[in-house]
């Protein structure tokens, strides 16, 4: 069974649950201002908390905000976007994330009122001649890669804050009947994933609204 903690983001401004498992990257090498990346000491998954700035159409209606998660995704992907498939969409509760109004008249916004939408795909490599030769680099890659990813639109604030759990399955290290997304079979490695990504949601906490302003 997974042990949590609470664990502070950005200095603090930021504050969620996460595996207590897992490392992080900041203290091995640098990553950029804008995430924190954190990595299972006892596996491949990483999870990856990320601030952007907003995408899209002003407003929020599940058009404008499916747009902008389809943007991130493929900015998240990259090249590889020809491996990549989504296999749902759905919209996504944080218990803990309130909104500090800009007018101190006016009502917090509640998590209930922030747009937020979750996505489980699946990223599979590209079959390339250097793959096809067997090439020692191609030997370790994944079979695929499983990619839960949550959109967390704050409109006020101009911020697209993206949550990416990141569930390589390399062969040997899953058991491959476990897993096919078409029957609902998600296996081991993603339930997981989908659990650490739902202590996030429960947990999420805005410290510092602050954050937004300087990231």
């Amino acid at each position: 069974m997974t042990t949590y903690q609470d664990t502070p983001l950005f200095g603090g401004a930021l504050v969620c649950d996460l595996p207590k498992r897992f490392a992080d990257v900041s203290r091995l090498r640098e990553v950029p201002d804008n995430q924190e990346v954190y990595i299972d000491k006892e596996g491949f998954s990483s999870i990856i908390i990320e601030i952007n700035e907003r995408v899209g159409d002003e407003g929020s209606t599940p058009e404008i905000d499916g747009r902008a998660l389809t943007t991130h995704l493929e900015e998240v992907v990259g090249e590889d976007i020809e491996g990549l498939k989504v296999w749902n969409t759905t919209p996504t509760q944080f218990s803990k994330l309130d909104s500090t109004p800009a007018n101190p008249c006016a009502s917090r916004a509640h998590s209930e009122d922030i747009p937020a939408y979750t996505l489980i795909a699946t990223l599979s490599p590209h079959t390339s001649t250097e793959a096809e030769s067997g090439a020692p680099q191609a030997k370790a890659a994944p079979d695929f890669t499983a990619i839960i990813l949550t959109l967390v639109r704050l409109e006020r604030e101009r911020t697209d804050i993206l949550i990416t759990v990141n569930v390589p399955h390399i062969r040997g290290e899953y058991d491959e009947d476990d897993v096919d997304l078409e029957l609902g079979k998600q296996g081991q490695l993603i339930g997981d994933a989908v659990d650490y990504a739902s202590h996030i949601w429960e947990t999420f906490k805005v410290r510092d609204w602050g954050l937004f302003k300087e990231v």
